[in-house]
């Protein structure tokens, strides 16, 4: 062999050798656990914006990341049911979302890091020790401090100075749905407003007792974002509609799609947060250095097609406050 051809051929064999040679980059697992429906309006962006602040930071999906995403809408069995699924998936990490999802998952494991959003009440629903210093293997980012509860009734006193009673639509199996309404009935008080709860099973159970609240005057309605309300958004929005109530909403979403008024933290900010929490614990970082974050942006948006509707004249003051106004 001339010695030419013998460092072609010895070339053709060493290249891939040193190719093959060369590290994979290690796939990781995120797994993602949603308290909405796939189909609810925030849903889907939430997650592309959770994925995007992630690819930012260097974990591209299909590359060296993984997402195995259920959707739990706030069910009791199904968020059981899909958190026991997940730590199946051996992740490296799972983002969850509210009150219920999060301690479905952690009756499921204690070791798996878990990064959370949208939970009210941490501390009183059990998940973390301390906001400094959450322990185990739970941290993540509130969003609402309970004294922010009482705002919905400011604003709702501001839009209608006639109010003298509101109904307060929550989920009484939800910790955070006695919490809200606690807080809300300190505020009551001192703006000389009757305040009582509307629990519920069903959506009958919801139109009977609107129904009924609505036929003496000066109502208005307070929907938290307790977990069975976000069930029933549009027949809620709906009723107040019909019975001329002003209501309150803590989600830009439901204004956006003719709720009268929203107040509460930006809807997306808190997921582009987490994903900060999860390139840090996926490098390497220690969960229980992570305290647990109070929201940092906060939106007011008004409907004005809805208010007219109502037959409501807004003041100047409250549209000045707004974020956002729909016309």
């Amino acid at each position: 062999m001339r010695r030419r051809d013998f460092i072609v051929a010895g070339s053709a064999i060493i290249w891939p050798l040193g190719a093959r040679a060369q590290p994979a980059e290690q796939m990781r697992r995120i797994g993602v656990l949603m308290n909405v429906a796939a189909d609810h309006p925030e849903g889907q962006p939430a997650v592309a914006a959770f994925q995007q602040a992630l690819q930012q930071l260097g974990w591209s999906d299909g590359r060296n990341v993984r997402f195995e995403i259920r959707w739990g809408e706030n069910d009791v069995d199904r968020d059981r049911k899909y958190a026991a699924e997940l730590v199946a998936f051996a992740p490296d990490v799972i983002l969850a979302a509210g009150t219920i999802g999060v301690t479905a998952l952690q009756r499921v494991t204690r070791t798996v890091p878990i990064v959370f959003v949208r939970v009210a009440d941490p501390i009183g629903a059990g998940i973390v020790d301390t906001l400094a210093r959450p322990g185990g293997n739970v941290t993540g980012f509130m969003n609402y401090e309970y004294s922010l509860s009482g705002k919905w009734l400011e604003v709702l006193k501001q839009i209608e100075p006639q109010l003298t009673r509101a109904a307060v639509i929550r989920d009484a199996a939800n910790p955070a749905g006695i919490a809200q309404f606690g807080a809300i009935r300190t505020t009551a008080s001192s703006l000389g407003v009757d305040v009582s709860p509307i629990d519920f099973r069903d959506a009958g159970d919801m139109e009977h007792a609107i129904a009924n609240f609505a036929r003496s005057p000066n109502g208005g309605l307070i929907v938290t974002p307790a977990a069975g309300s976000s069930a029933h958004i549009a027949l809620i929005v709906t009723l107040a509609e019909r019975y001329k109530l002003p209501a309150v909403y803590s989600e830009r979403f439901i204004a956006a799609n003719g709720g009268l008024i929203s107040y509460g933290p930006e809807g997306l900010n808190q997921f582009r947060r987490a994903a900060d929490y999860v390139d840090r614990i996926l490098k390497g970082g220690k969960l229980a250095e992570l305290p647990v974050q109070a929201p940092t942006k906060f939106e007011l948006v008004i409907n004005l097609k809805t208010a007219k509707a109502l037959g409501l004249t807004l003041p100047p003051s409250v549209l000045a406050q707004a974020n956002e106004v729909i016309e």
